[in-house]
């Protein structure tokens, strides 16, 4: 299912990724904890880095001077990489981080370190477990973000196979059937069905009742969509966008009272979206609320000007 990794980066790669390594340093030591440091500094230089880690992990995260603590942490952290010191090697990240959270290096470094981690992890779960629903699950993520729809529905259907009752691979398949290109007209009910069947397994998936509130709003079957988006924002009370899909339900279905409330909790979360703005003051305007849709409006308004025009994808 998964090629091969190599589970240690090559000395030469290594060497070559370790800031500030080549260059003897022109600063006198004179504390303990730096000249610890600096050796295993020198020690990772060359390579070894069985010997240059025990050093490494004593030393840099007491070491006084700023830019020796950083190369030493660095060099520290890809010491582990190469040894395969997983644990070691996201802890020195984490206060690389603490120290250095704008320095680029350590930015860089961390992107690298953490997709690897990810690389190594998958390679790990294919091995060791090769027909687990998990493996078949990551598998059909990977092909799906590949735009292999129907390869990756197939292996959902595999994860399924081998645990009918693993959360979550329902509403992905859901979510697939929705997400493929030029979708065939029964794609909906199909999707519809996944989502169902989801929330049969995991009743308290907010985001399969989301969905389902999106598709009954989407055939104008306001009381269903009133319902699911209601189930989506008790499972989960910072989903905005439940509450959006409520307040618009409910305006659809001229309940202008009762889309208040949600509205108001839609733009609480999501104070930046232009259209919970916008339907707050429609609610607000027709329960007489005039005040207060002029407000809305505007606000609405404002963010509308201050955005930039889209692009003609055309030209």
């Amino acid at each position: 299912m998964f090629k091969s990794i190599p589970q240690a980066l090559t000395a030469s790669l290594f060497l070559s990724l370790v800031p500030g390594l080549t260059a003897q340093t022109t600063k006198s030591v004179t504390a303990t904890g730096s000249a610890s440091a600096q050796h295993g500094v020198a020690l990772a230089r060359s390579g070894r880095c069985a010997e240059a880690l025990p050093v490494l992990e004593k030393a840099a995260p007491r070491v006084a001077d700023k830019e020796l603590r950083r190369n030493a942490g660095l060099a520290e952290v890809r010491c582990a990489m190469t040894l395969d010191r997983r644990v070691m090697a996201t802890s020195t990240l984490q206060w690389l981080n603490h120290d250095f959270p704008n320095d680029p290096e350590v930015l860089y470094v961390s992107t690298h370190v953490y997709s690897d981690l990810s690389t190594r992890a998958a390679a790990d779960l294919a091995q060791r477990a090769p027909q687990s629903y998990q493996a078949h699950e990551l598998e059909a993520e990977s092909l799906e973000m590949q735009g292999k729809w129907d390869q990756a529905a197939k292996e959902y259907q595999r994860a399924l196979q081998q645990d009918p009752n693993a959360p979550g691979i329902h509403f992905r398949l859901g979510r697939l059937l929705l997400s493929k290109p030029n979708p065939g007209p029964d794609m909906a009910e199909q999707a519809k069905k996944e989502f169902e069947a989801e929330l049969r397994i995991d009743p308290n998936n907010a985001g399969a009742e989301y969905v389902l509130g999106e598709l009954a709003r989407e055939s104008q079957q306001w009381d269903q969509a009133v319902e699911h988006f209601s189930r989506a924002a008790k499972l989960d009370a910072g989903f905005g966008d439940a509450f959006l899909g409520l307040g618009q339900s409910l305006l659809s279905s001229e309940k202008y009272s009762d889309a208040i409330a949600p509205l108001q909790t839609a733009v609480k979360l999501e104070p930046q979206n232009p259209a919970a703005h916008y339907m707050l003051a429609t609610a607000y305007s027709r329960a007489g609320h005039k005040q207060e849709a002029a407000k809305e409006f505007a606000i609405h308004r404002r963010m509308v000007q201050k955005s930039p025009p889209e692009q003609d994808s055309s030209q």
